[in-house]
């Protein structure tokens, strides 16, 4: 590993792909996936960007969601409202949506649901000394100001969308192009994830050198005192 070095994760089947890179533009990031958080949280990277959240809302939900996904336009479904934390902590799909429904005042998806267990993950990891470090990213709104903070047209998962990203990651100083990672099944991580790593790797370059965005400009803390914010 270069002295300094920055780690983008993005949650797969398998556990995380996770990204590392110097921040150089002649460099060679290196992909792979980890098993869990902490394999991560126990390198010397100086900034990891994670997508997923951090911090749950008590009664309030969280702002950031909101105004990510105005920021995000077109792409905004892909943001989902993060459910309150004793949601987030049952087991069973209908038993968690009745909780929400009745602290935040609304249920919630069960794609949000499979993400449970990743999320619960991260709170057991997390703490506020550790968010010196650790940084709530989402790859939509990163990819949004590669673009000149323009939403982009086509989804992830299409031909044109999957280009388009990798146009813009390269256009923005990541050298995609020398990307290496060994091979591995669909199964265990999608090529999206991958472009979705890279994004969040390029979210926490921009962090460390104070040039992101963040939604909220001013951030919230849950009830454990984590800072609720998205950074891109």
């Amino acid at each position: 590993m270069p002295e300094r070095f920055f780690l983008g994760l993005d949650g797969c089947k398998a556990g995380w792909v996770m990204v590392s890179w110097s921040g150089e533009p002649d460099a060679t990031p290196q992909a792979g996936i980890i098993p869990d958080i902490r394999t991560a949280l126990d390198t010397a990277a100086s900034h990891i960007g994670v997508d997923m959240p951090i911090g749950f809302p008590a009664d309030t939900p969280r702002s950031c969601e909101a105004l990510a996904r105005q920021y995000i336009g077109a792409r905004r479904s892909s943001v989902f409202p993060v459910p309150c934390r004793e949601a987030v902590m049952a087991d069973d799909y209908r038993d968690a949506c009745k909780i929400n429904a009745r602290v935040l005042g609304k249920k919630f998806s069960k794609q949000a649901f499979m993400l449970f267990p990743k999320m619960r993950e991260i709170d057991a990891a997390i703490t506020p000394q550790t968010q010196s470090r650790v940084f709530e990213v989402h790859p939509e709104v990163a990819f949004c100001a590669l673009n000149n903070d323009r939403p982009l047209s086509h989804a992830k998962k299409t031909a044109d969308g999957a280009a388009h990203r990798r146009a813009l990651l390269t256009a923005g100083g990541f050298p995609l192009d020398r990307l290496q990672h060994p091979d591995w099944k669909t199964s265990q991580a999608a090529d999206d994830d991958i472009l979705d790593a890279c994004a969040c790797c390029w979210s926490a370059r921009r962090i460390a050198t104070d040039d992101h965005l963040t939604f909220p400009a001013t951030p919230e803390f849950d009830a454990r005192g984590l800072r609720m914010q998205i950074n891109a």
